[in-house]
């Protein structure tokens, strides 16, 4: 009795293996995408350190063309030292 219980529990979990696996190779194929993932966001070089960073959550230097974005504040004044 107990083995036919691990035999049915062990297909129930290769299965829904099988079912998940099928169902993310067709999503992959069908190039849908889940509405819960963030967009796209270019991002900007700190000029300082070279991180990439978010420039609408990075600190800025300078104004309209010249507008440089920075990782932290220490790269913001290293960048105005020099």
């Amino acid at each position: 009795m107990v083995r036919v219980i691990i035999f049915l529990l062990l297909v129930y979990f290769v299965a829904r293996a099988v079912w998940r696996l099928v169902y993310g190779i067709a999503e992959g194929l069908s190039g849908r995408r889940d509405p819960q993932s963030p967009s796209a966001v270019a991002l900007a070089r700190d000029p300082v350190c070279g991180t990439y960073v978010v420039p609408s959550r990075a600190l800025t230097s300078g104004s309209g063309n010249d507008l440089h974005f920075f990782c932290s504040e220490r790269c913001r004044q290293a960048w105005s030292k020099r």
